[in-house]
């Protein structure tokens, strides 16, 4: 599939360069949409956002370590009020040599006791330490890891849903441009039987068959289908822009739509059937399912606030300090648990679960609503469908009559036993049958695609190029 897209480029960038117009197939067209469309590019980023936060859950999971280190130099090293440790150790000294008898007792030599300023600090310090982090219990940590698959389940639900509407745009475009090319066609073939049939006035006219009343009805009549052409041609043109601006096209770039609008006899699905398959698998649909599970995931979370926090942890610590920059080094390990809970806070865990429940209903009743429209939009999609077939079916048949009723209207004019008027509507009813058939097989396929793209019903060819973002 990459292969293909790589051959696709490169013959697109080939036929720019030359000038020449890109032939494009509804297939490719799908294709190349899907490679250059923006939303996809970033539904594709928020999957791997979605991945990096699964990551960053399971980061929390696992133990931590931490490394600190610092120097310190006192420029003025602090002091304290401490008692005067000199006075205190002279006065010791003397009171055991008075005690003893060594020297005579002379209370001079007492000094008084007072409080100094004095410093323990050593003018150089240094610590580096280490210390590992388990959590053994976290309610919020691990109710993350669950929450995190599950808003990337979010993202590659919400990628396959931006995939879906990508492809129902194109095949709408799509559809659009085949749809007033075929008008534009039926248009220019009315156009060519009035001139033909101008011809044969004029051939006639000039044998004296036919009046010159007779050759300006038909003369008006043609010039009559000119302006229609050329707003048919112009509203392809604009169908065909419109489809470049979906598939991220320079507006001079010359594009081709290749293909037919073509009608399938088939078997319509139940109702009942479409509308299970809706229920279970509409994209839209699905992504509020999983948002609705990860609302009670966040709920979850921060009902995790009320819960404690265990962890073991441990420390290893190696120091020194020093006057000059020979220092006195030690160290110390520690090994321990902590706990930690939190027993008030002004009622904030509270109310922001209250929120989250309030969160989770509001996607509930989205969920509900949701489903109604959509069982809604599915009955309303098999209706239009089983009428357009129907029409087609009658269609058909009034091409058939028509094609008949206007080659018999042309050979009883020749003849002169028919009038002008008798062409001129059987070429009427011809072209409106041949336009009412197109506009109902070009209905028929926009309702097909936009009542499989309800029902969740996407080729998966399509994902075929995402694939790395649709694993879990």
């Amino acid at each position: 599939m990459k292969i293909k897209l790589i051959l696709i480029g490169v013959l697109l960038s080939l036929t720019q360069i030359f000038g020449q117009k890109t032939q494009i197939t509804l297939g490719e067209a799908i294709q190349i949409a899907l490679q250059n469309n923006r939303e996809i590019e970033i539904s594709k980023m928020e999957v791997r956002k979605a991945d990096a936060a699964v990551s960053e859950a399971f980061g929390y999971a696992l133990p931590s370590l931490d490394i600190t280190g610092g120097f310190t130099h006192f420029l003025e090293k602090p002091k304290t009020a401490f008692p005067d440790f000199y006075a205190m150790l002279n006065n010791s000294t003397y009171s055991v040599l008075f005690d003893e008898g060594i020297i005579p007792r002379d209370d001079n030599k007492y000094l008084p006791m007072d409080f100094k300023l004095q410093t323990f600090a050593q003018a150089n310090n240094f610590q580096a330490e280490a210390q590992v982090t388990q959590i053994l219990f976290n309610s919020a940590v691990f109710t993350g890891i669950g929450a995190s698959q599950i808003y990337k389940n979010l993202a590659i639900e919400n990628l396959k849903g931006t995939i879906s509407k990508t492809v129902l745009d194109i095949k709408k475009a799509y559809y659009g441009v085949l749809l007033t090319r075929d008008l534009y066609n039926i248009a220019k073939s009315r156009f060519t039987n009035a001139n033909d049939h101008l011809s044969n006035i004029k051939a006639m006219r000039a044998q004296g068959l036919v009046s010159e009343f007779a050759e300006m009805q038909v003369e008006v009549l043609v010039e009559n289908i000119r302006p229609i052409l050329s707003q048919l041609e112009n509203a392809n043109t604009d169908a065909t822009n419109g489809l470049k601006i979906l598939l991220n096209f320079p507006q001079d770039q010359n594009i081709e739509v290749i293909g037919e609008m073509v009608y399938e006899e088939e078997v319509l699905p139940s109702i009942d059937e479409l509308i299970i398959e809706a229920k279970n698998y509409n994209l839209t649909l699905s992504t509020l399912k999983i948002k609705s599970q990860l609302d009670k995931e966040f709920t979850a979370i921060d009902r995790g606030g009320y819960w404690p926090t265990i962890a073991a942890f441990g420390n290893y610590t190696y120091a020194g300090s020093g006057e000059e920059w020979k220092f006195n080094n030690y160290s110390s390990a520690i090994v321990g648990l902590s706990f930690s809970m939190n027993l008030f806070q002004g009622g904030r865990t509270q109310n922001k679960v209250e929120q989250d429940i309030i969160v989770s209903k509001q996607t509930e009743e989205q969920i509900k609503s949701l489903t109604d429209a959509t069982e809604l939009q599915v009955n309303s999609k098999l209706n239009d469908l089983t009428r357009i077939k129907k029409q087609i079916d009658a269609m058909k048949r009034n091409i058939s009559l028509a094609e008949r009723a206007y080659k018999i209207a042309e050979d009883r004019y020749r003849e002169g036993v028919g009038s002008e008027l008798e062409v001129k509507d059987a070429d009427v009813s011809l072209s409106e049958s041949k336009i009412n058939f197109t506009n109902a097989v070009h209905d028929y396929l926009v309702a097909k695609a936009a009542l499989y793209n309800l029902v969740g019903r996407v080729d998966e060819q399509y994902y075929d190029f995402v694939s790395d973002y649709l694993e879990n």
